[in-house]
């Protein structure tokens, strides 16, 4: 049967647990949530030493998990077997192994937990082991898809895991924290854990903590670099820059080009959504409300061949970084030419040729 990470999780508080749990897909953290659950609650901490057993696909094999989870417990009601990073595990869709395989999924033992955590990736669903998972013939058997969540997702994703850590979070601070990690859920959630560390009881994680705490300076930071740019405050863009070229461990380049390209990638998406957008074109476009009028205000400045322009000379920014056609410069030279030619209007051709 399939089922979401949701689903499994409340089955679990209610300790209603499936013989077999194949999580999949691209989005870890979703993985790894389900398995420590289940890793967790199923065995009391005194009886996981005999019953409980985790293997790692690089070191085993389908014979050597299907072995580990046909073993009976010992003085407790279940067997725990998980298998970390099973898409590892060499035999798992081989014509030798299937047989095996499919003959357990079909009648697994009941006293047995059987997790595969198989990351950044998924079963292909033509072949024998992704039908069998997904279809009927394997009833004990529950398949999880995890994907990555769209940027559009992370404000509401991230409001709700606060919440139900009993917590707040005020609508700027979320805009703040999905903008500048993005999407990575795992690193979201350790940022949002050590937040709450630093609030008082009833207190709302607010955009002040998390500048203080992320280590998000007020002043020289990539957002208001990027406002520098919009505004063409070319006085403010010098001053964040000399900053971040004497912090460059603080500054990295690579995380701060990749905040510009979604920038100018979404203003080009902005151009394209026509010049009345819905705030619903917005959300989907992975705009919060703080953010429309920066974006609005780009929209004047920009044209949309000249945005084009921009995501070219961020790319090219980007192979400089990794030593194509940069010469001997350094990041905070790369990034200060980016600026430089971002704020006047030199074709692209004059620059790539």
């Amino acid at each position: 049967m399939t089922q979401d990470a949701d689903a499994i999780l409340k089955a679990v508080q209610q300790r209603q647990f499936q013989p077999v749990y194949f999580l999949q897909g691209e989005e870890p953290y979703f993985i790894d949530t389900v398995a420590d659950a289940l890793e967790n609650a199923v065995l009391p901490e005194s009886e996981r030493s005999f019953n409980q057993t985790v293997l790692y696909g690089k070191d085993t094999d389908a014979a050597g998990i299907l072995g580990q989870a046909k073993r009976f417990p010992m003085m407790s009601s279940h067997t725990v077997v998980i298998v970390k990073e099973a898409q590892a595990v060499a035999d798992l869709e081989s014509e030798k192994a299937w047989p095996f395989l499919e003959a357990y999924l079909k009648n697994p033992l009941a006293s047995t937990v059987l997790v595969f955590c198989y990351k950044h990736k998924t079963l292909d669903s033509r072949k024998k082991l992704g039908k069998l998972l997904a279809g009927k013939d394997a009833p004990g058997a529950v398949l999880m898809t995890s994907k990555k969540l769209y940027d559009n997702q992370v404000p509401q994703w991230l409001t709700g895991y606060v919440r139900s850590r009993k917590q707040q979070i005020t609508s700027g601070a979320t805009a703040l924290l999905a903008e500048y990690i993005g999407a990575d859920l795992g690193r979201l959630a350790n940022e949002v854990n050590k937040l709450l560390l630093n609030v008082k009881p009833g207190q709302a994680i607010d955009e002040d903590l998390v500048q203080r705490m992320v280590g998000i300076s007020k002043e020289y930071n990539i957002f208001e670099l990027q406002r520098a740019l919009v505004q063409r405050d070319v006085l403010k863009a010098n001053r964040i820059l000399t900053h971040f070229a004497a912090n460059p461990k603080a500054n990295p380049l690579i995380p701060n080009l990749t905040l510009l390209f979604n920038f100018f990638t979404r203003l080009l998406a902005l151009h394209q959504a026509g010049p009345n957008p819905s705030d619903a074109d917005l959300q989907k476009l992975g705009i919060n409300k703080f953010a429309q009028k920066e974006y609005q205000l780009a929209q004047r400045q920009f044209s949309p061949a000249r945005t084009i322009d921009l995501i070219h000379l961020i790319r090219r920014a980007d192979a400089q970084s990794k030593g194509i056609e940069s010469g001997s410069m350094d990041e905070g030279e790369i990034l200060r030419e980016l600026v430089w030619l971002i704020l006047h209007p030199v074709p692209v051709t004059a620059v790539v040729g």
